[in-house]
């Protein structure tokens, strides 16, 4: 059976995540991980169908559409912090103090003892639309 694949679909929208250069591969993957949890639980519609392999075993939903992952500098992700913020895009936020942490609780009463411009940001996750999240993320560069 040569069944012929289907066209790229293009998005209108775009999930990102941008990460401070300087951290390490394992701060990398945990923080990334953190970030997207939050996009899905408050944006369904980024959300697809639940899967399920050829034998019927179910398997849960992911994003409907490709996260595309980004680094630069501390002032590039301040940069970004800022701009997401002006346009009133959902995001999601890691801080430094966060690899501190050992719980959800923890991590919000770190995240709400700092005033938002003197955040020490080392990861940020946005969704909105195309061109407004190619604007926020203006300066950086996709991950390697």
């Amino acid at each position: 059976m040569n069944a012929e694949a289907p066209a790229p679909v293009r998005f209108d929208t775009k999930i990102a995540v941008l990460l401070r250069e300087d951290l390490e591969t394992w701060q990398r993957l945990n923080v990334t991980a953190f970030l997207v949890s939050g996009l899905g639980t408050q944006i369904p519609e980024v959300i697809g169908e639940p899967y399920e392999d050829a034998d019927g075993v179910p398997y849960l939903p992911m994003f409907r559409q490709p996260v595309l992952v980004f680094e630069g500098t501390k002032e590039t992700l301040t940069a970004a912090h800022a701009r997401t913020l002006s346009r009133a895009l959902p995001r999601a936020l890691f801080t430094s103090d966060l690899f501190g942490t050992g719980h959800d609780g923890a991590n919000r009463a770190a995240v709400r003892a700092v005033g938002t411009d003197e955040l020490d940001l080392v990861g940020l996750a946005v969704y909105g639309p195309r061109n407004a999240v190619d604007k926020v993320l203006k300066g950086a560069r996709m991950h390697p």
